[in-house]
């Protein structure tokens, strides 16, 4: 089990573009039993059990009151886990699980405060919960109150209706008070802005248009929104992992004369992308840019090599020359772009490949190809995003000769996640535009 969870680890913080930061202790044996007070207390949930909806509804307040047993001494640390043990195969794991709950906590009235759900045995702990929240520290009294609000994406409905544990201990680390919250996930009825994915289009004229998800097949985009004009100075756009309808993701794009600019998002849907900022130049001896499962920078060069260049924010981001080579023939490829965690890549006879991303290889990015299908050079673009109509999975879009916009949603066929081969019409009249990412 403890490798297993290694592995999920490793590769959820990857998908983040993070190093983890101690994984070599997760293989290790189970600590010891936690020591339990010689009188344990009681918590009990205020309002009986607490539903949760997976989706843009907002937060939700949970409830609770601990009794302490007399002499116990402070300050007294209290936690929420949630036992989650059955995993969407492919899908979410527990640090995705834990990155998707957004909480703020109060004790005894006071103010709210952010605090942050985590996935403990990232750091070599094991913890007979998979996520958990960590409560403010509080005095010792005979009783205490919380108020925890819980707000979470739409795609985590999945999760269920659990019996989360709580547990206190005082300063000695003994068990002093337990008990159990109900919490019962349910599906949202409005769409979440931070999960749903939006994508952008430049006009004829570098104008930048945004369009952002709204959680529906039928209609899976809001009208679109104008960014801004002049972007038709770049030879290249590519999203960072995705850019959201709540105005998150970053860009990087590449000018003409091969120079390399960084585009951060601001969190604003209005205005989502703040000032520029120079990377570095070099960058026209690549024929194609994609980014990675890892966040890596992805370039493909005339030979037909492609190269990924590290994330580093400490130093020269994306320097051209810090690359490591991942492999010659991709010249075969019309596109290239992230789907998922891995690739898809269109080859000139029209056939679409699937590539999974690595998990612990840190020089390689890609495992070997996976074959979805052909046809596929009926489009003159292909784009891939973030979730647009609310199952938290990537999503396709594909421009036809015509002009037509079709949405193709994801599957998982034998363990790889690809596009369906159903799709649906979701636009018309999108030749206007001459890049669409």
């Amino acid at each position: 089990m403890a490798r297993t969870r290694t592995a999920l680890a490793l590769a959820a913080v990857l998908f983040a573009g993070v190093a983890p930061a101690a994984l070599a202790g997760a293989a290790a044996a189970a600590p010891a039993a936690p020591v339990v007070a010689a009188e344990v207390g009681t918590v009990v949930q205020e309002g009986g059990r607490l539903t949760v909806p997976a989706g843009g509804e907002g937060p939700v307040t949970l409830r609770l009151k601990a009794t302490l047993p007399a002499g116990v001494t402070g300050p007294v640390n209290a936690d929420i886990g949630l036992p989650v043990l059955n995993y969407p195969p492919g899908g979410p794991n527990p640090i995705r699980l834990a990155s998707a709950l957004r909480s703020t906590c109060a004790v005894d009235g006071g103010a709210f405060a952010p605090c942050s759900w985590d996935a403990p045995w990232v750091d070599g702990i094991d913890y007979p919960y998979s996520v958990r929240l960590r409560l403010p520290a509080a005095r010792a009294a005979t009783t205490l109150t919380y108020a925890v609000t819980i707000d979470t994406s739409s795609h985590q409905s999945w999760v269920g209706s659990l019996d989360a544990p709580v547990t206190l201990r005082d300063s000695a680390g003994a068990v002093v008070a337990q008990g159990e919250a109900g919490l019962d996930f349910v599906a949202g009825v409005l769409p979440d802005p931070e999960s749903m994915g939006a994508i952008h289009a430049r006009d004829t004229a570098g104008v930048l248009w945004r369009y952002e998800g709204m959680g529906r097949v039928d209609r899976p985009f809001k009208p679109r929104k104008k960014v801004g004009a002049g972007w038709n100075i770049y030879t290249a756009i590519v999203p960072l992992g995705g850019t959201t309808a709540s105005g998150h993701g970053d860009l990087v794009a590449r000018d003409k004369a091969g120079v390399l600019w960084y585009y951060k998002g601001t969190g604003n849907p209005d205005a989502p992308f703040a000032p520029r900022v120079r990377l570095g130049g070099g960058w026209n001896i690549y024929t194609a840019l994609a980014v990675s499962p890892r966040g890596e920078l992805v370039g493909r060069d005339k030979a037909g090599v492609l190269w990924f260049h590290a994330w580093n924010r400490e130093s020269e981001p994306f320097a051209v020359d810090s690359r490591l080579r991942e492999g010659a023939g991709w010249s075969i490829y019309t596109t290239l772009s992230r789907f998922g965690w891995g690739a898809l890549a269109r080859d000139t006879s029209g056939v679409l490949w699937k590539y999974d991303g690595t998990v612990g290889e840190p020089r390689r990015i890609y495992e070997p190809r996976v074959r979805v299908g052909a046809g596929w050079n009926a489009y003159s673009s292909i784009t891939t995003m973030p979730d647009v109509i609310g199952d938290g999975e990537p999503d396709l879009v594909a421009r036809d000769r015509t002009g037509k916009l079709w949405l193709y949603q994801s599957v998982f066929k034998n363990g790889v996640q690809v596009p369906s081969s159903t799709r649906t019409p979701v636009g018309l009249g999108w030749n206007i535009y001459d890049l669409i990412f």
